[in-house]
């Protein structure tokens, strides 16, 4: 992308503002955070955040069906685990057997829904907002080995590629005969027959990126020339620091009370 000077002068436009690594330690230490502070009001917070900047950043269309494919079975699986089963609970809604809706159960529930929700949404924020070209020259030049920052950057990005490879599974499927009712049975299963070909196909894709990273020279020893500069600055480096020093906090925090209560 260019832009025109009042000289008429085609000259780069001016890339994102941030660093790729910036924007990783400020994901992260947002998952971190939310996780070990474990507050539905913290996690709504988060996720309405994530919301908000994807909404901003013009990413919502894309990051809205990533984020389903992987919320809505975990969402289900956790409402069924405790919401069915959960040992403490004691003001009973609904009784079958072995099997009781209780409102601790469903209020447990829905709090871990909401963390994963503001788990999720950050990672996928910065999935959709990060430049893998860039991350991977911000962290060869902090010194991390060329294949790795490959596949890490390759990791990192996947999440907004497997919402459209799952649904290109799920057209595959149907075609070929698979009807989904709404009994939880047959989402079950139909979850199976999608989540098998979709974890295969990840792995072999991994299988062709080590290939071709293999071929390219990314596992050779030796010091290494980067022809893409990534911006950085003192401000930001502080700050990943502060984040990632927040995070430790948050951690240190969750984990002392807890080792001197047992």
């Amino acid at each position: 992308m260019t832009v025109r000077s009042a000289a008429g002068i085609v000259a780069p436009a001016r890339r994102e503002r941030l660093n790729p690594l910036t924007l990783l330690a400020a994901a992260g230490s947002t998952a971190v955070m939310t996780t070990a502070a474990a507050s539905w009001a913290l996690s709504l917070a988060v996720a309405a955040a994530c919301l908000g900047l994807s909404v901003a950043g013009g990413t919502a269309r894309r990051l809205l069906p990533a984020a389903a494919a992987v919320l809505v079975p975990l969402g289900l699986s956790l409402l069924v685990l405790h919401g069915l089963f959960f040992p403490e609970g004691r003001t009973v809604l609904a009784e079958w057997g072995p099997a009781r809706i209780t409102a601790e159960g469903l209020g447990f529930a829905v709090q871990r829904i909401l963390l994963l929700a503001a788990v999720v949404l950050a990672l996928l924020v910065f999935s959709f907002s990060v430049s893998v070209p860039d991350l991977v020259a911000a962290l060869s030049a902090k010194g991390v080995q060329g294949r790795f920052a490959f596949v890490l950057a390759s990791t990192l990005t996947l999440l907004p590629a497997i919402a459209a490879r799952a649904e290109r599974i799920r057209q595959a499927q149907e075609s070929r005969g698979l009807v989904v009712s709404r009994r939880l049975l047959s989402r079950a299963a139909a979850f199976r027959l999608q989540a098998v070909p979709l974890v295969l196909s990840l792995v072999e894709d991994a299988a062709t990126r080590a290939t071709a990273l293999e071929s390219r020279g990314f596992s050779a020893a030796g010091p290494r020339t980067s022809y893409r500069e990534v911006a950085d600055s003192r401000t930001q480096r502080i700050l990943r620091i502060v984040l990632v020093l927040a995070a430790v906090a948050a951690i240190v925090v969750r984990v002392v009370p807890a080792g001197a209560g047992a």
